[in-house]
């Protein structure tokens, strides 16, 4: 009979070891990067997710050729986490390329390879990859700009892409600009088929109110060109307060804020269809005022 016990024991413990462990998953198996310029770096991203029930633990990422280098989530990523492998390439040779990049891991199996492609040109001439967002003949790499977290007094700059497809020389000017934001174009003509640069700089000195700032400037052909919403971009800043030069009093009456709850269970009203609003009451119980700058669901 202690034998059988001991059996079973053996037998649920084995089982419990093969439950209970890191899964190791990737938001996408291969990357293609398109059409890519010789000697110009690039970098693929790769978002990590643990579905399994323990930590997950990054121990090497390897590439498959000397041009290519990687960095990775050193710390372990809970179950539910997510972390980053990024993969740098940079192009020795012209034409096709396929890559590998190797993910060692403490979950089983405990290697797996996450590819990137794409072909190497003098000139690139296909911008459907690099810059996927099009507004008319203008291909760029974002549909947005986001300032994050800016103190106050900073300056912060955004760089996006971007390449004119139309027939006739393009200068990029952004119309509505708020004053807190100012832009450099380089070159400051784009020929036709060239790429160049735009860079927005935001001084966060000049935002009125802590938390989300939001407007839309415009991207035109030349100042005082038409603006519509096929050429709207929308800006978003979030300014938080400069906490560098709290004193100890400052950070005793500092506001503390208190919530009224911290999971909502959405299940029953998913199952059911159902459209439900939930309310969350926020307190200050602190001694200064209170500012919300952001809120994020996360699914």
């Amino acid at each position: 009979m202690k034998r059988s016990l001991l059996s079973i024991l053996f037998l649920l413990t084995v089982a419990l070891a093969s439950v209970a462990q890191p899964r190791i998953s990737s938001n996408k198996e291969t990357h293609n990067f398109g059409q890519i310029e010789w000697k110009r770096p690039v970098t693929v991203e790769y978002t990590i997710t643990n579905t399994g029930n323990q930590p997950l633990v990054l121990t090497n990422v390897t590439t498959s050729c000397a041009c290519s280098v990687a960095d990775w989530t050193k710390e372990p990523i809970a179950p539910g986490g997510k972390g980053k492998v990024k993969a740098s390439f940079d192009a020795k040779a012209l034409g096709h390329f396929e890559k590998s990049v190797g993910i060692y891991s403490n979950a089983t199996p405990n290697l797996v390879y996450l590819k990137f492609a794409g072909e190497v040109v003098q000139e690139v001439k296909d911008y459907t990859k690099t810059l996927p967002y099009a507004i008319g003949n203008i291909r760029m790499d974002c549909d947005e700009f986001a300032f994050p977290d800016v103190y106050q007094g900073q300056k912060s700059t955004l760089t996006f892409n971007i390449a004119n497809l139309s027939d006739r020389p393009y200068e990029p000017v952004l119309m509505h600009l708020p004053p807190y934001l100012k832009m450099e174009a380089e070159p400051k003509v784009l020929l036709k088929g060239k790429k160049g640069t735009v860079k927005l700089t935001l001084d966060a000195g000049l935002l009125k109110d802590y938390g989300l700032t939001q407007t839309s400037v415009y991207l035109s052909r030349f100042s005082g060109d038409k603006v519509s919403e096929d050429n709207e971009i929308p800006v978003s800043a979030v300014l938080l307060p400069d906490f560098s030069r709290m004193t100890a009093a400052d950070s005793l009456n500092a506001p503390s804020m208190h919530i009224s709850e911290t999971n909502i269970d959405l299940s029953v009203p998913l199952i059911k269809k159902e459209k439900v609003n939930y309310e969350i009451l926020i307190a200050n119980a602190g001694k200064s005022p209170l500012v919300i700058s952001k809120l994020q669901v996360f699914n």
